[in-house]
């Protein structure tokens, strides 16, 4: 069965960090370009990160660039997005999502709310 599960998500004062993992099963990532989209109540998804097939590729929105890090490990079949010095207008559901030009999977979601 194809999933992608996300986790990490949670409640952070601004300026604080985490980590959100998005571990997938039923399929080999190392064939897919891995995404991280946010969604804030009332607004549209956004992307927020890519990573290539390797580390050697990645890009960011420029709301998030210099804060987040977006990663990969193909052994371990799982995507990760590092952010750093977080703001409350980074408060959304964060997914992933794995793309290989035919075929793409969303994973269901971690929300993260930053707030004092």
């Amino acid at each position: 069965q194809v999933q992608l599960v996300e986790s990490g998500g949670g409640l952070v004062q601004p300026g604080g960090s985490l980590r959100l993992s998005c571990a997938a099963s039923g399929f080999p990532i190392i064939d897919y370009t891995m995404s991280w989209y946010r969604q804030a109540p009332g607004k549209e998804r956004e992307l927020v990160a890519t990573v290539g097939r390797t580390d050697t590729f990645t890009n960011y929105a420029d709301s998030v660039k210099g804060r987040y890090t977006i990663s990969r490990d193909n052994v371990k079949n799982t995507a990760y997005l590092r952010m750093n010095r977080l703001k409350p207008e980074d408060t959304a559901v964060y997914l992933c999502k794995a793309n290989n030009g035919r075929l793409q999977y969303w994973g269901q979601g971690t929300p993260v709310t930053v707030s004092s």
